[in-house]
């Protein structure tokens, strides 16, 4: 990746941006959570522990973590709560209560919808858009005790391409009010700049607690030999 300019660094919060070399701009962030419905799940779950649970047996869908985001965040979570000696022991044990491990988070969620499974890997955010757009709250995200790992979308300059100056200008773009102000009703994540208030239906959405974060050159040294290792414990 080349070098990028972020013309609104200042305005974005400094534990965004990951990259000190400022070869990716973070242009939005969100929270991995579990999503239920409260018609048909009375107990969520207040820790991950919790999901270990016989009486969550075949009634979470996730999603994997060698195809999907929100499913390798979700691996990334567990090694950061249990540890590189501990995450394992923690699928295995959960394996029994899926339904299903989707390749993306669109089969996932479409799963939940149609009422296939009570509870879904996805976003703190995601309840926001069934108030947005069908006025219910019905869908809630669990709030996790330990708190919830997040997710940070960036955006890069592919180094070697002769667009250099209109990609630079795409990304500034990406941080200009236009843009931001559009990313909590389209992608539904939390923008990294917030030129004005989030949309009334991310009052269901408040941003949690996060856990601590993997560190990033741990990420990509280790990546992956943990999903060759998560692939060989699901499948014992």
């Amino acid at each position: 990746m080349d070098p990028i300019s972020i013309p609104a660094s200042g305005q974005v919060p400094i534990d965004l941006i990951l990259d000190k070399k400022h070869r990716v701009s973070p242009f939005d962030y969100g929270f991995i959570s579990f999503v239920y419905d409260t018609q048909k799940l009375k107990n969520p779950p207040r820790n991950l522990e919790d999901l270990l649970d016989p009486e969550y047996k075949r009634k979470i869908v996730i999603e994997n973590p060698k195809t999907s985001s929100p499913g390798l965040s979700m691996l990334h979570w567990t090694i950061a709560v249990f540890g590189e000696d501990g995450y394992l022991d923690y699928w295995k044990k959960l394996r029994k209560n899926l339904l299903s491990v989707t390749d993306g988070w669109s089969a996932a969620y479409g799963m939940f919808t149609k009422g296939e499974a009570p509870i879904v890997l996805s976003y703190v955010t995601s309840p926001a858009f069934h108030l947005e757009y069908e006025k219910t709250e019905r869908y809630q995200a669990a709030c996790l005790q330990k708190g919830h790992y997040r997710q940070i979308e960036f955006a890069g300059i592919i180094k070697g391409t002769k667009q250099v100056k209109r990609a630079q200008e795409f990304i500034d773009f990406m941080l200009s009010a236009k843009f931001q102000n559009a990313i909590p009703l389209t992608n539904w994540m939390y923008p990294v700049i917030q030129y004005q208030p989030l949309p009334d239906s991310f009052r269901i959405a408040r941003e949690p607690k996060a856990v601590p974060e993997l560190n990033s050159s741990l990420v990509y040294k280790q990546n992956t030999k943990w999903l060759k290792a998560w692939s060989r414990a699901m499948s014992e």
